[in-house]
């Protein structure tokens, strides 16, 4: 079975390991929670940030009963730095890496290319190939990486579970994922449509799917996973196929500072006439684009508040994000041929009733619609905010990528 149509925690054992570390290694963070396979509670969770600088941070936060929030400052030198200060703050809870309980320690890895398409055992043969994918990913893997060789280290005997971002668009068909360029060149750079947010948009789709009383395979859904990244995906009967990112996350919706989707000869045009390196369009494009390029904010709720005001960049920045998505939207409805939900998550997606309302507005002819009501009316959790009877379910499910990646290394390594 692929691991990545496990939606549920396992049911309880009697005895054994049924505890998994998840752990997000980035260029300068570590982000790790501990979860109880067989409860689906967290034991612990928290980060260490700024790893390499002079003041590093970590905050540590144990399950209630187990103690109180504890939050430090001090330098910690690198990975392998930052896995030991974990290891030492799950001791100090009693759950450390030490615990006959730990099942595996999980890792997400942005980038598996067209080889990864469900998890893995980490092996030599398995780190090699996502280090010959550093290209593809080369803020991403190599961090990914270092989080994995240091959990090595630290338990050698432990099982290290690679679960890929982009294995859940690898069903992604033909049609969708190659790009209309010499298909020679295009193989020999590996150059297509990859996808990202995977362990995101299968979580979402699935649980979107539960909240409508249906089983996955019978559903067709089109998520919306909008934080400071962002992406679509348009998943039919469990399966993605389309996504909004591409070879790299930055193609698709407006983002927090991504530019999503431009002519790709606005790179030739800044390089010829505007006298930037492709370096310079890079760092453009990626990280001063997006909102922040359009109105110098990248915090939709500081966005909100200004357009609430009057301020006519940040009006323009909302509603060119807004566009985005009704287009895509309407995009993917037309790819799936019927469409059952549309799932909005992540930061944005969850909190903003704003984005939502706008998402929608003018889609009344494809069954698309909000309640006013219930689209504003507070709490948390999976939640439908489309008006009673709609043809087409709007729903707000929060994503839990942690207990994706929790999910699929469990059901790789359990007994």
């Amino acid at each position: 079975m692929n691991a990545s149509s496990v939606h549920a925690p396992p049911p309880a054992q009697d005895a054994g390991p049924d505890h998994v570390l998840v752990l997000n290694s980035g260029s300068s963070s570590l982000k790790y929670q501990l979860i109880d396979m067989t409860t689906g509670a967290r034991p612990a969770t928290g980060l260490v940030e700024r790893i390499g600088e002079e003041t590093s941070r970590v905050v540590h936060t144990p399950a209630a009963g187990r103690g109180s929030r504890r939050e430090r400052s001090g330098r910690v030198a690198d990975h392998h730095a930052a896995l030991r200060t974990v290891a030492r703050e799950l001791s100090a809870d009693g759950v450390g890496l030490d615990s006959p309980r730990l099942a595996a320690i999980g890792h997400r890895v942005v980038h598996g290319g067209q080889v990864f398409t469900e998890p893995a055992v980490v092996d030599e043969g398995v780190l090699a190939e996502i280090e010959r994918l550093v290209p593809l990913a080369p803020l991403h893997n190599p961090a990914n990486l270092a989080g994995i060789r240091t959990a090595m280290d630290l338990r050698p005997d432990l099982p290290q579970v690679a679960v890929f971002d982009t294995a859940f668009h690898t069903t992604i068909p033909q049609a969708a994922a190659r790009y209309a360029i010499d298909v020679d060149t295009a193989d020999a750079h590996r150059v297509r449509r990859y996808g990202f947010h995977g362990t995101s948009h299968a979580y979402v789709s699935r649980a979107t799917a539960r909240l409508l009383g249906k089983d996955p395979a019978d559903v067709n859904v089109i998520v919306l996973h909008l934080g400071n990244g962002a992406s679509a995906a348009a998943v039919r009967g469990g399966c993605c196929v389309e996504t909004s990112m591409g070879l790299t996350p930055l193609e698709g919706l407006v983002m927090g500072t991504r530019s999503g989707d431009v002519d790709p000869a606005v790179v030739f045009h800044l390089m010829r006439v505007g006298g930037m390196s492709a370096d310079e369009v890079d760092e453009l494009l990626n990280t001063r684009s997006g909102l922040l390029g359009l109105c110098g904010e990248n915090d939709m709720r500081e966005i909100q508040r200004r357009r609430a005001e009057g301020d006519q960049q940040a009006g323009l920045a909302f509603d060119i994000y807004a566009h985005r998505l009704r287009k895509y939207i309407g995009a993917y409805y037309a790819v799936l041929g019927r469409l059952d939900a549309l799932a909005f998550t992540a930061g944005v997606g969850e909190n903003s009733a704003q984005v939502r309302e706008a998402a929608v507005a003018g889609l009344d002819g494809l069954g698309l619609a909000v309640d006013a009501e219930r689209n504003t009316a507070p709490g948390g959790g999976a939640r439908l905010v489309s008006p009673p009877g709609a043809r087409v379910a709007v729903a707000v499910v929060p994503t839990d990528e942690e207990m994706e990646i929790a999910n699929q290394t469990y059901t790789l390594v359990k007994p």
